[in-house]
């Protein structure tokens, strides 16, 4: 077994990484298509969610694999290589193994137990079968991820420690209060039509909002969706199906929106939110929590990185340049964000004593002069913001997407509740692990220590039936020329013969095929098949011949030589 993952998730990569890295359809399709057709794979399987993207294959070398993947991730997301690697994990052969198992038990995920992964490893080994990209080693690798998956939530009390994602995202939006208490009577807009969608849908439904609109680029998937839930028997919902071009006027009329497209640009614009809330209000929409610095000429604004430490050069900004929405902030978590404010705001207004230690500052400085001069903008003052200034929300937004539906900057909106892939990578940081959790590491354990031994041991089965096969060779021979010295013998006494051979032969034969089959499923054991084509003077294309009979589809993905 030669098993590599090469991936990056929320536990390795910002979310702003992940989402410039995401991987479309196409772009999955290509990416196995082309590892394949790399020298080191055979074969290939993408797992893209909208917190990981991994790349699976079986390679022939672990450096030159770990190298071919980490180059096809970045060519293929977009993102450079020297850009993505800081962010890379890798696992190989029983690590791997372990990795997926504990990813289908959703000891990986975001909200810790969720279930919806198994759904998205069962498309991952779809896609890949439909490709002809997996071989023997990743169908059964995908398929017993799938068993351990189910069976850790069948045996254990997982469940009690997490939920889907829709399910913690609704629970960010209700702030403390019970979902269906908070959900009861609203309108609901989804945009998407998708199997996260189609979830928020029906978890919306039941919790038992008034009215399901479904948005869609294809009208008919939106169609389907809403028909769906207004034949479902567990809700009372009234659900109806409309166009994207129909979205912004949903928007004054929903309460709840949930967006999970597969778009690689924003879906909602924080100007488009904000003509929504203004269309409920009937007043301009406000801001809260930022105070925006624009300088009104291109000269160095007085107060704005004046500091002699500040290595920010602003005389080259260009007047009226935007300090909102994401490409303010690009790369750069709320943390850092809140540090390089201290600059933009001026030294006038900033106490210097809340600022970390000058090595710290230097760093941050740095990144931020590096991000304006990348985009061009800089980031204004994020202020702490007393919870009474705040108005409660009366708008809730839920953006599931990776890249992002919807504009980061409807954070800034009053009025507005904004829970995103960010904001709900946070929140999750602070859940309670279940008890449950440790008893799934045992069986994740347990799981890979079998399959790791199903694998080895499997390995040297090609050799022991060339064994068996020569064997059986020899004993065909020797009584061939028995019955030439011995033509008188009848036909009872040749099968008597017939039979006393192949018994000696199989009872030779068995004590050592037996054990080292045993010695093979364990660690190192590997070089067991070696030893018996040596000691036997085995001739090794037998024994690839009898291996490849079994891997018909890693031969196929080779192509033709």
């Amino acid at each position: 077994m030669s098993l590599l993952v090469v991936g990056l998730s929320h536990r390795s990569a910002p979310v702003s990484v992940l989402e410039r890295a995401a991987l479309s359809a196409d772009a999955q399709t290509k990416l196995l298509q082309d590892t394949v057709a790399a020298e080191p794979a055979t074969e290939a399987a993408v797992l893209a969610t909208c917190n990981r993207i991994e790349l699976y294959a079986d390679v022939d070398k672990f450096h030159a694999g770990v190298a071919e993947l980490s180059t096809l991730l970045a060519q293929h997301s977009g993102v450079g290589l020297e850009e993505l690697t800081p962010y890379l994990y890798v696992h190989y052969e029983d690590r791997a193994v372990h990795h997926l198992f504990s990813v289908a038990c959703g000891l990986d995920s975001m909200v810790v137990g969720e279930g919806q992964i198994l759904g998205q490893i069962k498309d991952s080994l779809a896609r890949a079968q439909e490709l002809q990209t997996a071989g023997k080693l990743l169908n059964e690798l995908f398929q017993q991820a799938l068993r351990v998956g189910k069976r850790a939530h069948s045996e254990t009390g997982i469940d009690r420690a997490g939920q889907s994602l829709v399910t913690f995202g609704l629970e960010q939006l209700a702030v403390g209060a019970a979902v269906p208490d908070w959900a009861r009577g609203k309108k609901a807009l989804v945009i998407g039509a998708g199997s996260m969608s189609s979830l928020a849908a029906a978890t919306l439904a039941r919790a038992g909002v008034a009215e399901v609109v479904v948005a869609n680029r294809t009208f008919e998937r939106a169609e389907r969706l809403a028909r769906i839930l207004l034949e479902a028997d567990d809700n009372t919902v009234t659900a109806r199906a409309v166009p994207m071009d129909a979205v912004a006027d949903e928007l004054t009329r929903a309460d709840v929106v949930v967006s999970c497209t597969g778009a690689t640009g924003l879906v909602l614009t924080a100007e488009a939110v904000a003509h929504a809330v203004e269309g409920r209000t009937g007043h301009p929409v406000a801001e809260t929590g930022f105070t925006a610095v624009k300088p009104a000429a291109p000269q160095r604004p007085t107060g704005l990185g004046a500091d002699d430490n500040c290595p920010l050069d602003l005389a080259a900004v260009q007047p009226g340049f935007s300090v909102m929405g994401e490409a303010a902030v690009a790369g750069m978590d709320a943390a850092t964000l809140e540090q390089h404010a201290a600059w933009v705001a001026g030294g006038s207004t900033v106490d210097r004593r809340e600022r970390r230690s000058p090595e710290a500052d230097a760093e941050l400085i740095t990144a931020l002069a590096a991000t304006a001069a990348t985009v061009g903008r800089i980031p204004e003052r994020r202020k702490p913001e007393p919870v009474a200034e705040r108005p409660a929300p009366f708008f809730f937004l839920l953006d599931l997407a990776m890249p992002r539906d919807i504009d980061a900057a409807v954070h800034r909106l009053a009025g507005v509740r904004l829970v995103d892939i960010e904001s709900l990578a946070e929140a999750s940081a602070d859940a309670p692990m279940a008890a449950d959790v440790d008893q799934v590491r045992r069986i994740v354990a347990d799981e890979v220590a079998a399959f790791g031994a199903a694998l080895r041991a499997a390995h040297i089965t090609p050799t022991v039936v060339a064994l068996r096969t020569m064997a059986a060779d020899v004993v065909a021979s020797e009584l061939a020329r028995l019955h030439g010295r011995l033509p008188d013998l009848d036909e009872r006494q040749r099968g008597e013969i017939r039979q006393t051979v192949h018994r000696v032969v199989d009872k030779l034969l068995h004590a050592p095929t037996v054990r080292v089959k045993q010695l093979a499923a364990e660690p190192g054991g590997a070089g067991y098949a070696d030893a018996l084509r040596t000691l036997f003077d085995l001739d090794p294309e037998t024994a690839a011949v009898v291996s490849g009979a079994g891997d018909s589809t890693r031969n196929k993905n080779r192509g033709p030589a």
